[in-house]
């Protein structure tokens, strides 16, 4: 017989002074039969909202299925989401509008996506992630988390046009803030013991008599899914692990000046790596309760591939298309690259199970761009995205084709789905009452 268990309960121990605590996620125990809904109270799992960033948009002919409505075929640009069809719409045809201003390349699309409009000076409202986070993430340690895929600190969170939200581009960091305390750099002159000891040594071992106790509190089935939880939470622990050692000195080295090429991070193999970590580490902080917002920028201005100087934001300026193939041939496997990256990244959501489902079932994540189509900067027939159904509040599987709609239609549905009391949202032609009632639930 199981002993009860509260659903915040959280195992908590000390080393060096320092407090360890880590949350549990939800089990079989805190759930209903099918696992969508807490036991205790029949509430529901808290729904979780997220932002993908992806720059340049999509190639004209190569995205948009051809089927309007339900039971569409990805068109080939988008193939690589096949695994999550059911689980996704689409949205085609919408546009940023500009009411005469000029347009600043691969900075304007990205205004108007996040706040609605184009900001006048630094002024802006705040953007969509923080209009739902001011609802549904009150109650979390963290309002939001941004995270960069490329070693940048920008994102497209922000509570107004001058106070920015920013991403963290390293895993590493991202691990202590959520695990342990403020994250101090191991490769620091003086290197000491810190709070990053904290996943060298493993926050699980600090909480082994705390893991071995609450094991014996619950059933079967609920101690396969905590060991598998701490499973996993170790394989982060030990693949951060290198990145907290400090390396053995070498006589013959020098340190060279700072280098003009672009960060690490931002070459594709970094990329693919951190988008992993970090797919697994949101998975956890959502699983925990430590958030119910997150944003993921991928970018792509510095994206490149090792040993290339020109990046994928360069070669849409100039790459010629292939005449043979009727698109930009390199342009088109950054494409690739990045929308694998995001299926990855999906994936880790998925893996993350709660009862009968997933963190990814009670998500709802949006994917937009700056652009249609980078190669001629287009601001129309824009490529939108949303992964998930936020707890039975969307539908899905759905191609909704919306030509010449602004594309605030979207943001505005989701804040709408998520709880936010707004009936308006963007400004001048960017302003929109109309909701996409075709995915609202």
């Amino acid at each position: 017989m199981t002993k009860p268990i509260e659903r915040r309960a959280v195992l908590r121990s000390t080393t060096c002074g320092v407090a360890v605590s880590l949350g549990l996620p939800f089990m079989d125990c805190f759930l209903n039969v099918h696992g969508t809904a807490l036991a205790a109270s029949g509430t529901k799992l808290p729904v979780v909202f997220g932002t993908w960033w992806q720059g340049l948009g999509f190639t004209p002919g190569r995205w948009i299925p051809k089927k309007v409505g339900a039971n569409y075929e990805n068109n080939v640009e988008l193939k690589a989401f096949d695994p999550f069809r059911d689980r996704m719409n689409i949205i085609s045809g919408t546009k940023y509008f500009l009411d005469g201003r000029p347009v600043e390349t691969h900075t304007t699309g990205w205004q108007i996506a996040a706040t609605g409009a184009i900001p006048i000076g630094g002024q802006s409202g705040p953007s969509l992630d923080m209009m739902i986070a001011d609802v549904i993430g009150k109650t979390t340690r963290f309002r939001s988390l941004e995270v960069s895929l490329d070693g940048s600190r920008g994102s497209f969170s922000n509570r107004s046009g001058s106070v920015r939200n920013p991403s963290e581009p390293s895993p590493v960091a991202l691990y202590a803030r959520i695990f342990g305390p403020e994250f101090k750099d191991p490769n620091a002159a003086e290197f000491t013991p810190s709070p990053a000891i904290l996943a060298r040594q493993s926050v699980l071992s600090y909480l082994k008599d705390e893991r071995q106790q609450i094991m014996g509190m619950v059933g079967a089935s609920d101690r396969a899914r905590l060991d598998e939880y701490f499973t996993s939470l170790r394989q982060i622990e030990q693949q951060l692990d290198i990145e907290l050692q400090k390396p053995a000195p070498l006589e013959s080295c020098v340190v060279p000046g700072k280098p003009e090429e672009a960060p690490p991070r931002s070459t594709i193999g970094e990329v693919a790596k951190n988008n992993k970590l970090f797919g697994a580490l949101l998975a956890h902080a959502v699983a925990c309760g430590q958030t119910q917002v997150f944003n993921v920028v991928l970018g792509s201005g510095g994206l490149r591939k090792p040993g290339d100087a020109r990046g994928w934001h360069q070669y849409t300026h100039d790459e010629p298309v292939d005449d043979s193939l009727g698109y930009q041939r390199e342009v088109t496997s950054f494409i690739d690259f990045a929308n694998g990256a995001f299926v990855d990244f999906l994936r880790e959501l998925d893996g993350m199970r709660e009862g009968a489902g997933s963190v990814l079932d009670r998500t709802v994540i949006v994917w937009q761009t700056d652009h249609g189509y980078a190669r001629t900067h287009t601001m129309d027939n824009l490529p939108i995205l949303t992964v998930g159904s936020a707890g039975g509040r969307l539908r899905t599987g759905l191609h909704v084709s919306a030509p010449g709609d602004p594309a605030t239609r979207v943001g505005l549905t989701l804040q709408q789905a998520l709880g936010v009391p707004i009936q308006t949202w963007g400004a001048l032609s960017n302003e929109t009452s109309k909701t996409m009632t075709d995915i609202l639930a």
